[in-house]
C-alpha cells in the first residue's frame, strides 16, 4: 500500500506527524482527496475537518480553522491557524458559539462588525461539521 508523510502544525504546536494513505480536507478550491502521488499543490484550507487514513485502516479526524496545505511528492504539510483533534472539541461550546454568532448577526447594532461575526459563525459551524464527521467514523 502506497503511503505519504503528513504533518499537521498550528501556531501552538505540532499535532500530528506520521505516515498516512489518504488525506481529506476542504481547500479554497474545493474538496481535496489527497493520495500518494498527488501533484504538488499549495492552497488555502477552509475551516473544517481534516480526515487522515492510516496504514492500519484506522482514521483520525482533526479540526483546522483555516490555513494552508502544501503537497509535495511523498509529503503533505497542513499549516493550520488553529488545529485540534476532533475528539478534543467541545460540542456544547461549538453550539453555544453558533448561537452567539447568530444572535450578533441578527442584531442591527452599529457597533457589530459583521465580517468578524460571519467568520466566527463559519468557524463554529465548521467545528460542528468536524464533530459530525467524528461521529460518522465511530458508527
Amino acid at each position: 500500500m502506497a503511503t505519504m508523510h503528513c504533518e499537521i502544525v498550528s501556531a501552538e504546536k505540532e499535532l500530528f506527524s506520521g505516515t498516512v494513505t489518504k488525506i481529506e480536507a476542504v481547500g479554497t478550491i474545493g474538496g481535496l482527496g489527497i493520495y500518494p502521488g498527488h501533484a504538488p499543490l499549495l492552497t488555502g484550507i477552509q475551516p473544517g475537518p481534516v480526515k487522515l487514513s492510516m496504514e492500519d485502516g484506522e482514521e483520525d479526524v482533526f479540526f483546522a480553522s483555516g490555513g494552508y496545505i502544501e503537497i509535495q511528492p511523498g509529503y503533505v504539510t497542513i499549516l493550520a491557524d488553529t488545529a485540534v483533534r476532533a475528539e478534543d472539541l467541545d460540542e456544547a461550546q461549538a453550539a453555544e458559539a453558533v448561537e452567539a454568532a447568530e444572535r450578533s448577526r441578527s442584531e442591527q447594532a452599529a457597533d457589530v462588525d459583521f465580517s468578524v461575526v460571519a467568520a466566527q459563525l463559519a468557524e463554529a459551524k465548521a467545528q460542528q461539521r468536524t464533530i459530525d464527521e467524528l461521529r460518522k467514523m465511530k458508527r
